[in-house]
């Protein structure tokens, strides 16, 4: 079964999906909270890196639907607590990110203002589907549950990473997490990771690891500076941003693994809609716009080299 990265299978509907995600509240002794004096904050400011000016392609536009198009705005739901991707800069206000930069840049190109909108990772795609939202860059992981319920257009790709306190005093075994503490964000895929790895551990007669969801990935990056939870398991580029900007309090141990690919998120039946930010996209790659807004995240690895369609 493919990784679904940030979020339980949308096919659940949004009832179901408020229940269940409802039920998963946060364990052990990853409450969050301030870090301790002098401990380095978990999402850091913007980086400095302008990125190239992007033009209105008319021809582009002109497939937005005028319901969409008619304000001027395209209007975005995320959730702002998953660095580098998408968080709140220094002034606890100010939405930024690889996705945020992206998303403004599409919009650009399809002579639009982007606006995003800050709100809980479970209710961004019942959102979408109820026209709350017109889009979300949100590191959507694309799976065939989810492209049941809207459109999805690939743009990125990324895996789980496993980070634990520098120098891994604790020696966490990145194969052998039984019976520690691991923080991750509720929601996500890793929550079932440990979910399977925790069967494992009962199999094998360990005891089981001491999970604690968290409500925002800034929260669980936190706990493990506060030396509340021994490791974390989060995706790839948040792990490598989280190494970056904690001024080396954290290091990744272990390879990457579970690599599958983030989408643009669109609800369906909205004519050519899902096609202009196809291709707004795709001209981004041509251009070198999308790699330069990877490089100044630091996250080209995830680069990919085709926009596609999942619907």
């Amino acid at each position: 079964m493919p990784a679904i990265r940030r979020s339980f299978p949308v096919a659940l509907g949004a009832a179901a999906l408020t229940a269940l995600l409802a039920a998963c509240g946060a364990g052990g002794d990853g409450s969050g909270g301030a870090p301790p004096a002098g401990d380095p904050a978990p999402g850091g400011a913007a980086p400095t890196e302008s990125v190239p000016t992007v033009s209105r392609d008319d021809a582009l536009a002109a497939m937005v639907p005028q319901e969409i198009a008619s304000d001027g705005v395209l209007q975005f739901g995320l959730d702002a607590s998953y660095p580098p991707n998408e968080f709140t800069d220094t002034d606890g206000t100010t939405i930024i990110g690889m996705d945020v930069d992206l998303g403004t840049a599409i919009a650009q190109k399809l002579g639009l203002e982007a606006q995003f909108e800050n709100t809980s990772f479970d209710g961004i795609i019942p959102g979408v589907e109820a026209g709350n939202y017109e889009i979300s860059m949100s590191s959507f992981t694309i799976n065939d549950e989810r492209v049941q319920a809207v459109d999805m257009i690939s743009y990125f790709t990324a895996g789980t990473s496993i980070a634990v306190a520098a120098g891994n005093p604790q020696n966490v075994n990145p194969d052998d997490l039984c019976g520690l503490a691991v923080g991750v964000q509720r929601g996500t895929i890793q929550v079932e990771d440990l979910t399977a790895r925790n069967e494992a551990c009962r199999a094998a007669g360990k005891p089981e690891i001491q999970m604690s969801e968290l409500q925002q990935q800034t929260d669980v990056t936190l706990a493990l500076t506060a030396n509340r939870i021994v490791a974390m398991l989060a995706d790839s580029p948040v792990i490598s941003y989280a190494e970056t900007t904690t001024q080396g309090a954290v290091e990744q141990i272990g390879e990457t693994y579970d690599t599958a690919p983030y989408g643009i998120v669109v609800k369906k039946n909205q004519g050519e809609f899902a096609e202009a930010i196809r291709a707004a996209l795709q001209s981004l790659m041509d251009d070198g716009t999308y790699a330069a807004i990877l490089e100044k995240w630091n996250v080209s690895d995830g680069a990919i080299s085709t926009a596609e369609i999942r619907s």
